[in-house]
Formats: C-alpha cells, sequence, structure tokens
C-alpha cells in the first residue's frame, strides 16, 4: 500500500554542497518527505516552521557549523526531540564525542553510501515512533493515574461531608464550629512548620490532609444520646462522663471504617489520632488515655487548641461567648499544662487571622 505524501515522515537535509543535496534527496523522496537547506540559519528557519521528523545535517558549513546548528535544535522546544544524524567527513573520535555532546543520535561518514544511510534513516526513524508512542502512553497513564487520584479525592470528600453532616444533624451548634476549626487547625499548622524539627513533617500535603481530616474531630458524638447531647443546661458528673466518651467511640468508628477497607491512609490516621485524642492534655490529665506531651499526636495538640479557643469564643445554651481576649488569655494560660507550648506560641503567631475567621463564620 503507498503511503500517501503528506503522511510521510519529513527529513531536513542540511549541506551546503548542492551535489550533495541533489545526491540525498534522490536517494530518499520515494519514501520520505524532504525540505533542503544549503546553511545553517535557513536548517533553523525551516526546522522552527515545521518540526522535520529526522535531520541530516553536515557538520563543514561556512557561518554556522553543524555542531551549532544541532545545539541550536535542541535548545528549542518544537525541535529539541527531532532526532538529528551527522554528515561529515571527519573521523577523529574527538569530532563524534563533540557530535554526540551537542545531541545528535548516529553519524554518517562522507563519501555516503545509499545502502547506509536508507538503513540509518530507517532505523531512526522507527526508533522516534516508538518512543513518541511511549511517551503518548506515558502521558495516557499520567492523566488516567491522576483522573482516579481526582475521583478517590472526591469520594474522600464525600465521604468527610456524610460524617459531618450526621455529626451537624445530631448537634446543631457544630455547623460553623466544623468550619471555623478546620480553618484554625490549617493556620497553626502552616506557622509550626516554619519551626526547623517540623519543617519535613509539616508539609503542604500533610497539612491538607490535616485540614480535611479536622472536621471528624467529634463525629464519635453521634454515639452519645439525644438527653445528654442535646441538653440545654450543664451536663451532671454521670452525664459528662458518657459525653466523655465520644472522642474513643470517634476513633473506633474511624478505625472500624480503615481495618473495613483494608488499610487506613494517611487522612484516616490523621482523623483517628484527631477525633481519639484532641481531649487529651499536654500535662498527662486529658481524656481518654491520659497522654501527655510529645505522646499525644501532634495533630490532636493543634486540634485541642482550634476547639478550646472556637467553644471559647461560641453562644452555647448554657453559657454566653467569651470576649477574644478572656479567651486569648486562657489558652496562653493553659500553655505547657493543657497545651503544647509551641501550639500556644503558633496560636499567638496567627491569632489576627483566627480572629477574622471567628468574624467570618459567625455561628447564625
Amino acid at each position: 500500500m503507498t503511503i500517501a505524501a503528506n503522511e510521510r515522515p519529513t527529513i531536513l537535509v542540511v549541506d551546503d554542497t548542492p551535489a550533495n543535496l541533489s545526491l540525498l534527496s534522490n536517494l530518499l523522496k520515494e519514501h520520505y518527505r524532504i525540505k533542503v537547506a544549503n546553511n545553517g540559519p535557513k536548517a533553523l528557519e525551516l526546522a522552527a516552521a515545521a518540526p522535520p521528523d529526522l535531520v541530516l545535517l553536515d557538520i563543514m558549513m561556512p557561518e554556522m557549523d553543524g555542531y551549532e546548528v544541532c545545539r541550536r535544535l535542541k535548545a528549542g522546544a518544537a525541535t529539541r526531540q527531532v532526532p538529528v544524524i551527522f554528515l561529515t567527513a571527519k573521523t577523529e573520535t574527538e569530532d563524534e564525542e563533540r557530535g554526540f555532546a551537542v545531541g545528535a543520535v548516529d553519524f554518517i561518514h562522507k563519501p555516503i553510501s545509499p545502502p547506509i544511510v536508507a538503513a540509518r534513516v530507517k532505523t531512526h526513524l522507527e526508533i522516534q515512533a516508538w518512543r513518541t508512542f511511549l511517551q503518548d502512553q506515558n502521558a495516557w497513564l499520567q492523566r488516567q493515574v491522576e483522573q482516579r487520584l481526582s475521583d478517590i479525592n472526591h469520594l474522600q470528600d464525600a465521604s468527610i461531608c456524610v460524617m459531618v453532616s450526621l455529626a451537624e444533624f445530631r448537634d446543631e451548634d457544630t455547623g460553623n464550629h466544623i468550619r471555623r476549626t478546620q480553618e484554625f487547625v490549617r493556620m497553626l499548622a502552616v506557622q509550626l512548620s516554619r519551626l526547623p524539627h517540623y519543617h519535613d513533617l509539616l508539609t503542604p500535603g500533610h497539612i491538607e490532609q490535616m485540614s480535611k481530616s479536622a472536621p471528624l474531630h467529634d463525629v464519635g458524638k453521634i454515639a452519645i444520646p439525644d438527653h445528654i447531647l442535646l441538653k440545654p443546661g450543664k451536663l451532671t458528673v454521670d452525664e459528662f462522663d458518657v459525653m466523655k466518651t465520644h472522642a474513643r467511640r470517634g476513633y473506633d468508628m474511624l478505625k472500624r471504617a480503615g481495618d473495613h477497607m483494608g488499610e487506613h491512609g494517611e487522612f484516616l490516621t490523621l482523623a483517628m489520632e484527631i477525633a481519639g485524642c484532641h481531649h487529651e492534655k499536654w500535662d498527662g490529665s486529658g481524656y481518654p488515655n491520659g497522654l501527655a506531651g510529645a505522646r499525644i499526636p501532634l495533630s490532636a495538640r493543634l486540634m485541642a487548641v482550634a476547639d478550646v479557643f472556637d467553644a471559647l469564643l461560641s453562644r452555647r445554651p448554657y453559657k454566653e461567648p467569651m470576649s477574644l481576649e478572656r479567651a486569648t488569655a486562657i489558652i496562653v494560660d493553659g500553655r505547657g499544662k493543657h497545651f503544647d507550648p509551641e501550639v500556644v506560641d503558633a496560636f499567638l503567631v496567627v491569632l489576627p487571622q483566627m480572629a477574622e475567621v471567628a468574624r467570618r463564620l459567625v455561628d447564625d
């Protein structure tokens, strides 16, 4: 079957000798589209206008030699992948080393042998075709992977929304609290990441996962009876003991979800840490496990400050909101007792931004 002329590979032949241009054109024109240039600048002009599939390039030319032409072709975004075969009477090893250094794929020595030229051209065009095919396949696979990851992230986000919506449905006070504390955790983590010993841990990706996990901190409240969860007044000691179980229950819910899926991953691990440990205290007096200091996961230490600060600023059936100054003083007073000292220091730096979030996302 004859290949249409406009579907044939294009070869750019560059040589300052008209006889060589004529010889190579006649040799290759039956199978390829041929373009010719008798100097380097003309070759670069033709290649830039329509990149060829392969270049046959003489080395010894006036004004601009083949090495410089090849170097410029390899520097251009549209032509850097075009294979270049040098045509040369130079046979020294140093000449070939220089040619390969500037990007040539092969050498054909003059006087040329037509069978060798035809074979080398055919081989390198086939190699280039396979390289292009593999690049296209890799690009397609990359797009498929990105699409799958996007689907997974959307499913993860949808799952978070469902679980958070359940918590909001049970407790009408949690809506903007969830959104505010999510922003607070993100701000605190970003500020803490500036410390040298947290720089490698608190990467942008890790902070993003932590921020996504934060809304699940009170998911365990789904399991708290209505007469306790929705009680308008102060809880009794026994009722508060039941309320405190929400931390353990939230951890267990998320752990079961991970066990069911066969793996936890970064997101669920952080969500479990936050749900299970955000009521632990730096001095070990918190619940449910009485963890102290750095034994408390960092995500939960960030959540502790975010959660308490927001609770202090918020109106509840059993209390009025505190002023920003009073809430800040309580957080500072808890430094080294309730809260991680470094997290409190970060809190003081980002306090203006946190106050703006509290104002913008104020409860209706």
